[in-house]
């Protein structure tokens, strides 16, 4: 099973994989994961580990993964930061430092140069534009169907500025994009929100992880799953780049992601049939 059957790759590589939560691993209404359970407990009996890779925060994450059981390291805010479970990974990463039982790599902008930043392009731009540090917990609530503790862990940003546009149909979103470079900064698209954030992104923030995983285990073979624009870093980077169907309207990247596989079904239906179709491809592969 740790077998590839990408050309190029090692016949004998460890597996991993990265997956985006919202829209992907969970339902992009309800945040429930049953459906995708039966891929996940086989990840599990196979040791590959299962990163989670999201726009969500640190609190929002870690309190998931314990609900999952998933003890692999977990990835925020687009990439931001990356934490590794004290009580998992005794000894800390080179150059991580503790923080909350967490051991974590800082990529990202810090949230006050954010939060100041997005502030100014809203008084540049003269646009009517809401950051969460605009919004109480009942108005994050309302924009995300989260219920008010999970809205207060979805609050605690660090290293990215979740932000909505007034009748974003009728601006020129390129003059944001524009604005954003100005500071050094840049403005991705998720499933719900634009993200003001620094020059991270789930790609390098995936990359690091592989490189982390090639010292300790030899050859990587990795598989990435997500639904949206901001996931796109992620996707070219993997040996196995998954796509999950989504209701939202945008091209897939195909040309530029060649390898790139478009799931029939949407959110963590889809995530289960991808996965196990990935894991008998490379079984095949090993057996063949």
């Amino acid at each position: 099973m740790k077998k590839s059957s990408t050309p190029g790759l090692p016949t004998a590589a460890f597996i991993i994989i990265f997956s985006d939560l919202d829209g992907t691993l969970l339902d992009s209404n309800t945040y429930r994961w049953e459906k995708a359970l039966p891929a996940l407990d086989l990840c599990k009996m196979l040791d590959i580990p299962v990163i989670l890779v999201s726009s969500k925060t640190r609190g929002e994450i870690d309190l998931l993964r314990h609900k999952l059981s998933v003890k692999a390291p977990f990835v925020s805010e687009n990439g931001g930061g990356i934490f590794f479970p004290k009580d998992i990974f005794k000894n800390p990463p080179t150059g991580a430092s503790l923080d909350d039982n967490l051991w974590k790599w800082s990529l990202g902008c810090p949230y006050d140069s954010l939060v100041k930043a997005l502030q100014e392009i809203r008084d540049k731009l003269g646009w009517n534009i809401r950051g969460f540090s605009d919004m109480s917990i009942e108005e994050i609530s309302r924009l995300t169907g989260l219920d008010r503790q999970a809205s207060h862990l979805a609050a605690m940003r660090e290293y990215d500025e979740p932000f909505i546009i007034i009748d974003d149909k009728h601006q020129d979103k390129s003059i944001l994009i524009k604005a954003a470079a100005q500071r050094g900064l840049m403005v991705t698209v998720g499933g719900r929100f634009y993200h003001l954030q620094g020059k991270n992104d789930k790609g390098k923030a995936m990359k690091k992880l592989i490189s982390w995983y090639k010292e300790l285990k030899g050859g990587v073979v990795s598989v990435a799953l997500g639904d949206s624009m901001n996931d796109f870093p992620m996707l070219e980077l993997a040996d196995y780049p998954v796509l999950i169907r989504s209701l939202r309207d945008f091209a897939p990247p195909k040309k530029k992601i060649l390898r790139l596989k478009v799931t029939r079904e949407i959110g963590p239906k889809g995530w289960n049939t991808a996965v196990f179709d990935i894991l008998d491809k490379m079984e095949r592969a090993d057996n063949a």
